[in-house]
């Protein structure tokens, strides 16, 4: 597990190469979830359905990663403009639901200054967070103390519910990412 997670953690993602490929690859149908947010409200994927998502798992107590991956995604969210939230969302799930409360969730995203607009922090129960991550292929294991180990994916969804692309880790760059974001937004529906 360790090695997968040091491969995680060092691998940039190669997808394709967006200026040969017209369009983004398909994956298959996006797995569904149904959540409770930062705001103690139930949230399902169906209900971002018109709207790109991008899905990563991230843990609030995380000592490096994770910031790292969120901070990253903050970065994008602010160069996207008016399009996130009406018609980009990111969603933050986390992988350590015993401690990441809806209040803790909403607390994380504030300091790295989310646009609850249009960015959903997520927890459920420890069972539903297993069988969310096992669905996107994120392998998580509790090590001893408070880490969690937990495989780095950032997922993207088109407007039908169709997983695209999967960034592996944390170092893809993020100008690649904000573009399939948008090629994703500009394709018919």
């Amino acid at each position: 597990m360790v090695a997968l997670a040091l491969l995680a953690c060092s691998t940039t993602a190669e997808a394709h190469d967006t200026m040969r490929d017209q369009r983004l690859p398909t994956i298959g149908r996006a797995p569904d979830f149904e959540l409770i947010s930062q705001d103690g409200v139930r949230v399902a994927l169906v209900d971002l359905r018109n709207k790109v998502v991008a899905v990563t798992f991230i843990y609030t107590s995380c000592p490096d990663t994770c910031p790292l991956l969120t901070a990253k995604m903050a970065q994008v969210q602010d160069e996207l403009g008016p399009k996130f939230g009406s018609k980009i969302a990111f969603i933050s799930i986390t992988v350590d639901p015993e401690r990441d409360t809806p209040d803790v969730l909403r607390n994380y995203a504030q300091s790295f200054g989310a646009n609850l607009a249009g960015w959903t922090f997520l927890t459920g129960t420890p069972q539903s967070i297993l069988a969310v991550a096992k669905r996107y292929g994120v392998s998580v294991t509790k090590s001893v103390g408070s880490d969690v180990d937990h495989t780095f994916l950032t997922s993207l969804i088109d407007q039908r519910g169709t997983l695209r692309v999967q960034y592996l880790g944390v170092r893809f760059d993020i100008e690649e990412f904000r573009r399939d974001l948008l090629s994703l937004v500009e394709e018919p529906e």
